[in-house]
């Protein structure tokens, strides 16, 4: 029984350890830091610059379900379907590299409106990147719903 607290503060400074590597790897990439940004930036604000960040086959996975592609994405963008009032980045979780392709696992949370009703969720997101020439491309994103949970 004594042996619990132990136990859970050694997870603790696991999880804290984790995240203060994928941080500390992140930032050994300031022009990636900068399109993360620019990525929940440009979204919230509906700016259309936001295509420039994206891999031309670019998949896009909704927590909804939805999944687009460039084309899909812009119609949809542009028609202002979806609307953010906020995304504020909550965690920072992941961070592994394969030469010029970087795997980052996330969380936001986000409030808006879906045509004309009002959402709010957190969201965890695994995103794929990818360094073309001196540029990061989002090549990859798969967003999920996190619940809360019952207690």
């Amino acid at each position: 029984m004594k042996l619990y607290p132990i136990f859970f503060f050694l997870i603790s400074l696991s999880i804290n350890a984790q995240e203060n590597g994928a941080i500390s790897e992140l930032k050994k990439e300031p022009k990636l830091q900068e399109n993360i940004r620019l990525l929940d930036f440009y979204m919230k604000n509906n700016d259309s610059a936001i295509l420039e960040l994206f891999s031309e086959d670019v998949s896009l996975g909704h927590s909804n379900g939805w999944v687009q592609n460039f084309d899909d994405f812009k119609k949809d963008f542009e028609s202002k379907k979806v609307s953010y009032k906020s995304i504020e980045q909550t965690d920072f979780l992941e961070f592994k590299r394969n030469r010029k392709t970087v795997s980052l696992r996330r969380k936001v949370k986000v409030v808006g409106i879906y045509k004309i009703y009002d959402f709010e969720m957190t969201l965890s997101l695994l995103e794929i990147w990818v360094k073309k020439g001196k540029s990061w491309k989002l090549w990859s994103r798969q967003a999920i719903e996190l619940k809360e949970k019952a207690e």
